[in-house]
């Protein structure tokens, strides 16, 4: 059976999903076709339910959660992990002042934490989130709301923190911040998702217990090449929630749920969304 699995090119998801899709794990008669892009085209795509199994950001998943469900295995969740907000002038402030921002995508869960930090933002330009550091520097932007590799090169290139929205998270949630999980289409018979469950984290077992194999499908579609950028990136983004939510991990998404309904973000309320 062909299975179409979306991931997106980031060092995490390459990390988790190497040995799945380069055959260095039994598939169990699975056949799994990679669709590799940005988070939010991913995002954009679920909304169409077009693939099987795909890595979505939890703030898009809360509008298509009736498409979706949440495999335990694969999330990036967790704490000092959440985006950040940069420019290259300290003195801005984005609670008074009228800012553009360059965001990563409208249903990224960066923008969802934005929104919950500074509702009063409304000018934001969209970019593909490797481009915003450039973006900023270049003056089309006045900040930049930066993910994945880029939360730890901006200080590199000039640019300066305003706020650590992962940070704000932690502060008013006490959770760890739910940022993108893989989600699994309704439309599969349930076997087959449980075994793509299982899959999932055999996959990211393998990658843990011979991470040197992981290098060059990594550095195949990193942004940095640079390996401590890599080594923090997967410090990070890869957890001991990617291997299984649990209960903190699932909380933290229920808490997601909560604060989204009370903000006025989404208007269903996701029921029945984990697969275990």
């Amino acid at each position: 059976m062909k299975i179409s699995l979306g991931f997106s090119t980031c060092p995490n998801d390459t990390f988790i999903f190497d040995a799945l899709v380069n055959g260095k794990i039994d598939s169990e008669g699975l056949e799994f076709e990679p669709y590799l892009t940005d988070v939010e085209d991913l995002n954009l795509l679920a909304f169409k339910g077009e693939l099987d199994v795909t890595k979505i950001s939890y703030h898009a998943w809360l509008h298509v959660w009736k498409m979706y469900r949440i495999l335990d295995s694969g999330s990036a969740l967790g704490k000092g992990s959440g985006p950040v907000l940069v420019a290259k002038n300290q003195c801005l402030d984005p609670r008074y002042l009228s800012l553009t921002v360059a965001i990563p995508g409208e249903y990224t869960t960066a923008n969802m934490l934005l929104r919950m930090a500074y509702p009063n933002i409304k000018e934001k330009k969209i970019f593909v989130f490797s481009d915003i550091e450039q973006a900023v520097l270049d003056g089309q932007a006045d900040a930049g709301l930066l993910i994945h590799e880029n939360r730890f090169t901006y200080e590199k290139k000039g640019l300066v923190l305003l706020r650590d929205l992962g940070q704000f998270w932690e502060e008013t949630a006490k959770a760890p911040i739910p940022l993108g999980g893989i989600m699994v289409h309704r439309r599969l018979p349930k076997e087959v998702i449980e075994k793509i469950n299982r899959l999932v984290r055999k996959s990211l077992e393998y990658a843990f217990q011979y991470p040197e194999g992981t290098v060059g499908y990594m550095k195949k579609f990193a942004q940095s090449m640079e390996q401590d950028v890599l080594e923090a990136h997967l410090k990070t983004f890869v957890n001991e929630y990617s291997l299984e939510l649990g209960v903190e991990g699932k909380r933290a998404i229920q808490i997601l749920i909560d604060k989204s309904t009370e903000a006025g973000l989404i208007n269903d309320v996701p029921e029945d969304y984990f697969v275990i």
